[in-house]
């Protein structure tokens, strides 16, 4: 390879990474919303943490609008915000018993011929 090839390979390499960590806080963030949002988990999540979660996922949408070429370790450290916000809570939510269970109730997976 030339030096130039070598110089594009890195440049690409990087972009690639640069893309994938704002693609996983996009996925993260529209997560803890929708599932704070979750109806079948409603009371199962107090008013005040969901309003937590959701008016952070809106501030990290907001940033993601305004910083589309960020660097990839900046948006690993507002998903690393977003996670240190949201994991206690949805922890919490999961020990409460709100966790699909799969069963009575929960989806079913049929067979297609």
């Amino acid at each position: 390879l030339t030096q130039k090839q070598v110089k594009y390979k890195a440049e690409d390499e990087a972009n690639r990474n640069r893309v994938a960590a704002k693609n996983s806080l996009e996925s993260y963030t529209y997560n803890m919303k929708q599932t704070v949002e979750d109806e079948k988990l409603k009371g199962k999540v107090s008013d005040q943490d969901k309003q937590k979660v959701l008016d952070k996922c809106q501030e990290v949408v907001t940033w993601l609008d305004h910083k589309q070429m960020a660097e990839k370790e900046e948006y690993e450290h507002k998903q690393k915000e977003l996670e240190k916000l949201c994991n206690p809570i949805i922890t919490k939510l999961y020990q409460g018993g709100a966790a699909p269970t799969g069963g009575a109730g929960g989806p079913t997976i049929e067979e297609v011929d």
